[in-house]
């Protein structure tokens, strides 16, 4: 037995592109375009890595909750995630 099909769900063939603030963090007043108005937004920033690290990379992840209101379209900054 083979394992059961995969259900895709297909994405429109175009997306919605508005403009969307950042509200705290330290991507606080930034703008952004997103497509179909996402839930949640990840910021990331890099990190210096000290040594001898060879192709390591450390970045420092941030993330944005999608919040309700008048426009503009804002994501809020969510301090307990991840």
């Amino acid at each position: 037995m083979g394992a059961p099909p995969v259900q895709r769900r297909l994405r429109r063939a175009t997306a919605m592109w508005e403009t969307a603030v950042l509200v705290g963090g330290p991507a606080d007043g930034v703008q952004v375009r997103v497509a179909d108005r996402p839930l949640v937004l990840q910021v990331t920033l890099p990190c210096p890595v000290e040594g001898t690290a060879g192709e390591l990379t450390v970045e420092a992840l941030h993330v944005y909750r999608r919040k309700g209101g008048q426009p503009p379209l804002r994501y809020g900054f969510d301090p307990a995630s991840p």
